[in-house]
């Protein structure tokens, strides 16, 4: 199967290059006497037990799940809004060719923003390993704490060189929607410069942990020497954005969605995630019965559906929680190492239906797969491109991509119940970190949540059934198929998958 990355035309733009003639020292006086030692309180980490990761604000993580049924189709519900925020993403199959989003939104609620950019052209292509890697992501430093935090954005369009050990001038590339920029390099000597964008000045340097710090000199945007042996993907660059600039540009419309119908499935996800708040725009009669209803939405088929004012979420979630019942979402485990035994998995080309086609590449850099999808028109069908998120415009890149095997019954010809209820087990496909996992996925119910009446989170184990599987730190996006479909690899490292609709379906 043809890259996914040779479906994509938009182009690097070169950056001029950065006067290399005076780089930072690297020396730095020892003081004459050390300094009085000081007792530090180190912050309590709260993390998303659906991510792994710190959390911005950790009183969300009180409150339940947002699910909310996000459309895929007709076209001009792209591309979606929030989607980037969300941890836990489910799309299913909805009959006639067509698939749906259940988007989790726990622990971050999704904001409008006008992406603060570094001057030059946002790099839109895949970063491809060849060599060992030097350089990781330039980052916003919005609480100006000089470090990087797991909720902070990634600043595009930065222009970044490389240079040998005697400065000269060695390769030229730009950040991506997200912040990363990388160098294939040999064994050696380099140097790293950062051209200061518009607006921004340097964050200060080394100022903590080495993989959360900015490592360039805050006066010129220049990194120390750095001896490379292997990747090194540690060389972050902090940002600040001057206090007295304003930005000019308009925020995207504070609103998630499209929202459009429920489905019966939405019934056992809902279930998953303790007194979780399910938003969707009314159902048929015979599923409508089925699901709860936290908040109902009309139905706007001219505009793809209903956008959800973002900013009635967090009251939405406070008055929907059951004083008493305290929210816990852990059921899996994260791992920066992935698993041994993993089989390459650069690519993997979903085809839903002729006109439904999407993709997810793997890309080293940001460790993660960016997502890609057709324009679903007969002149275009497998012509994928982009898909951003209509609040940020920041390319869709999620660390774990999972493949849910289970069963499909037909209830009528556009109407499915797919079964993901308590106490079952199944086969699914774990990608991450460029590699693919046969697993398994269970939603069997152990001793405590059978004792509280409170349920977890779909869990993911090693094949045997016996273990949980780690996921990478970050994000997953669960694609829900039939038994039947088929996943194979068409080259090495480039899997298809090719949805087998089930029996009856319209």
């Amino acid at each position: 199967m043809a890259k996914l990355i040779s479906l994509i035309f938009l182009a690097l733009v070169s950056c001029t290059p950065l006067i290399a003639t005076k780089p930072p020292p690297t020396n730095t006086p020892e003081p004459t006497s050390p300094p009085p030692p000081t007792q530090t309180i180190e912050p309590v980490q709260v993390v998303n037990p659906l991510t792994g990761l710190q959390v911005e604000d950790p009183s969300l993580l009180d409150l339940p799940a947002l699910l909310v049924s996000i459309s895929h189709f007709p076209v001009t519900a792209r591309p979606q809004a929030g989607l980037s925020f969300s941890p836990l993403v489910f799309e299913i199959y909805i009959t006639e060719g067509a698939t749906r989003f259940l988007a989790t939104f726990y622990g971050e609620l999704p904001a409008p923003e006008a992406p603060v950019t570094g001057g030059c052209d946002t790099r839109r292509e895949i970063f491809t390993q060849t060599n060992f890697i030097l350089g990781n992501r330039i980052w916003l430093d919005a609480n100006q704490n000089n470090m990087q935090d797991a909720w902070e954005r990634g600043v595009g369009g930065v222009c970044v060189n490389l240079y040998d050990a005697n400065l000269n001038l060695l390769q030229q590339t730009t950040t991506d929607s997200n912040g990363y920029y990388g160098f294939n390099v040999g064994a050696g000597t380099y140097h790293v410069a950062v051209a200061n964008p518009p607006q921004l000045e340097f964050a200060r340097k080394n100022v903590g942990d080495e993989s959360q710090d900015s490592d360039v000199d805050p006066a010129s945007g220049w990194s120390d020497a750095v001896n490379v042996a292997s990747t090194l993907l540690s060389l972050d660059v902090g940002l600040i954005q001057s206090s007295d600039i304003s930005s000019s540009a308009t925020l995207p419309e504070p609103k998630i969605g499209p929202i459009r119908s429920g489905r019966l499935v939405y019934a056992d996800i809902a279930a998953m995630f303790t007194n979780s708040c399910l938003i969707y725009a009314l159902a048929s009669p015979e599923v409508l019965t089925e699901l709860p209803q936290c908040a109902l939405v009309t139905h706007d088929i001219q505009g793809g559906g209903y956008m959800y004012n973002i900013d009635n979420l967090r009251e939405l979630a406070q008055n929907y929680k059951e004083p008493k019942v305290k929210i816990d979402y852990t059921s899996n485990t994260f791992s920066r190492e992935p698993p041994s035994g993993g089989a390459l998995a650069d690519e993997l080309h979903v085809f839903i239906a002729y006109l439904n086609q999407s993709g997810w590449e793997y890309d080293a850099l940001s460790q993660s797969y960016w997502r890609f999808v057709d324009k679903a028109s007969s002149d275009t069908a497998g012509i994928l491109r982009p898909e951003v998120d209509r609040l940020t415009g920041r390319q869709l890149q999620y660390q774990n991509v999972i493949v849910l095997f289970t069963r499909h019954d037909v209830v009528s010809p556009t109407n499915l119940d797919i079964h993901l209820e308590a106490n079952l087990t199944g086969d699914a496909i774990l990608f991450r970190d460029g590699l693919k996992y046969d697993i398994r996925w269970s939603t069997e119910l152990s001793e405590e949540e059978l004792q509280s009446g409170q349920r977890r989170p779909i869990r993911f184990l090693y094949a045997d059934g016996n273990q949980l599987v780690p996921l990478q730190f970050g994000q997953s996006w669960i694609i829900v198929v039939t038994p039947e479909t088929m996943v194979t690899e068409e080259s090495t490292g480039d899997w298809l998958l090719r949805f087998a609709q089930p029996a009856g379906a319209k």
